[in-house]
């Protein structure tokens, strides 16, 4: 039998897909995956890719990063647009190859959606989705027409950015929003509720005292917000999921208490989900030297909580991995008063996330054996698909798939300084200056190669909104 040729195929792979890893390789045409198993049994292909033995995953999907919230420089609109150029390209160096957005405004956000859907699709590098975040009265009043807009998460933030970060102005939002939103979003298929969890009531009282008796160092930040702030609003999250048979997903849970909270929750039935961050995985609060740019909200936690938050990702009760990334500038981040500046004036929020997700949770994960590749690709890539209505057209490996792939070299090197990254800002982070085992070889997006040993081949622009309707996204041949 003769079989056409197509424009990819990937060979000598452990590939990762759904039903297991798999010795061979990957065919594509036209973007889509259309051949996984043994190179006997894959078409000839107009570009061969040899991935000498390294294992072939779904590129890492990241449900969480806040574009455009570098108001220093830009209006909000204006920095949505440059950093989803610029962040993206970190994306692709890093292998992430799918974004869900936070949109964030006090104004409403249905008659900008033209605007939030071309800002991506002309200067992404990769498809993207989006989430909404209400903190408005007008903002719960729009979540059935959202919906009908492709956009079916709503991040309500239950905790204390009205003290903590004012600059963001971010309303409070109390328990009976909390009731209010998971009440309407019940009846919305594929809809969720996205919750920062920090009791506001307590942080502010522990931080005057904190700030009373001078201190200014990282640590004092966690103390700010104890792990008991966070377990509180769980525990109210949960509570109030299970009243209303809604489906609730705790953002970057930070803390052991946490995990406890939410397996208690899943063992009764209800819909109460989480995910967490490479940084909470890998960096503790006693690591002083980390300054400023250890500054997280929710803060860094101890080791007892670490070691919690990955036998939760073991287990499944955490699900879900994202990164938080919120790209600022270095002068803006430390408002000009350097690393070890202003613990209480710094911006809260990692920086450059996107890029070294992968990268992390190969090198502080795989190559510690913390957690099996497979359960790895299923935590960043298969269950963020499906918990955002991806799947299966984003987050796995199979025949009818966006041919989004990673290869990753377990044994690859690089230590984390200016020249690792290429999102705007190269020049600080969690991990600055540590060393990771465990890099992308090459990035595939939508069956094109994007990045190869560390050469960008793409040019921004021609990406997909990920419209999500009650099944989901369509696959592409689909549409």
């Amino acid at each position: 039998m003769v079989e056409s040729t197509v424009d990819l195929r990937v060979v000598n792979a452990r590939v990762v897909t759904p039903e297991g890893t798999i010795s061979g390789g990957v065919a594509a045409d036209d973007g889509i995956v259309v051949g996984v198993g043994t190179e006997s049994n894959l078409p000839d292909a107009e570009h061969e890719i040899d991935a000498d033995g390294n294992y072939l995953i779904p590129g890492f999907i990241d449900p969480h990063v806040h574009w455009g919230l570098s108001r220093y420089e830009y209006e909000y609109h204006e920095g949505l647009e440059h950093d989803f150029e610029t962040e993206t390209r970190g994306a692709i160096h890093g292998g992430v190859t799918t974004v869900v957005n936070f949109l964030l405004q006090k104004e409403p956000y249905l008659p900008d959606m033209e605007f939030f859907r071309r800002a991506g699709e002309e200067n992404s590098y990769i498809d993207f989705a989006y989430h909404a975040i209400v903190h408005q009265d007008h903002h719960v009043e729009e979540i059935p027409d959202l919906a009908e807009a492709g956009v079916r998460s709503y991040k309500v933030f239950f905790n204390w950015y009205k003290h903590a970060s004012p600059e963001l102005g971010i309303d409070h939002s109390d328990a009976g929003r909390v009731f209010r939103v998971l009440d309407e979003v019940s009846d919305i298929p594929g809809g969720v509720v996205m919750f920062h969890a920090e009791n506001e009531d307590l942080a502010i009282e522990r931080r005057n005292d904190l700030q009373e008796e001078g201190r200014n160092d990282l640590p004092a930040w966690t103390e700010a917000s104890p792990n008991v702030a966070e377990a509180m609003q769980i525990e109210q999250i949960g509570q109030l999921t299970e009243y209303t048979d809604s489906r609730a997903y705790v953002v970057h849970m930070s803390t052991g208490e946490g995990v406890d909270i939410c397996e208690r929750y899943q063992q009764k039935g209800v819909n109460l989900h989480a995910e967490t961050l490479p940084a909470f995985l890998s960096h503790t609060y006693e690591q002083e030297d980390l300054g400023v740019w250890g500054k997280i909200s929710p803060p860094l936690r101890g080791e007892a909580s670490k070691k919690r938050l990955w036998e939760g990702l073991r287990t499944g009760v955490v699900d879900y991995l994202g990164t938080d990334h919120c790209p600022h500038k270095i002068e803006f981040k430390e408002k000009g008063e350097g690393k070890h500046g202003d613990i209480w004036e710094a911006i809260p929020g990692d920086n450059n996330g996107i890029e070294y997700f992968l990268p992390v949770m190969m090198s502080e994960g795989v190559n510690e054996n913390r957690i099996s590749m497979e359960r790895l690709v299923e935590v960043c890539a298969a269950n963020n698909a499906k918990r955002w209505g991806l799947y299966p057209r984003k987050g796995a490996i199979a025949e009818g798939s966006d041919a989004d792939m990673v290869i990753v070299d377990l044994e690859k090197s690089a230590v984390v300084d200016d020249d690792f990254y290429h999102t705007m800002e190269p020049r600080y982070s969690t991990f600055h200056g540590e060393e990771l085992t465990g890099l992308p070889t090459h990035t595939i997006v939508g069956g094109e190669v994007a990045v190869e040993d560390g050469e960008l081949l793409v040019e921004p622009g021609d990406r997909t909104y990920l419209s999500r309707g009650p099944e989901g996204v369509t696959l592409e041949h689909d549409g």
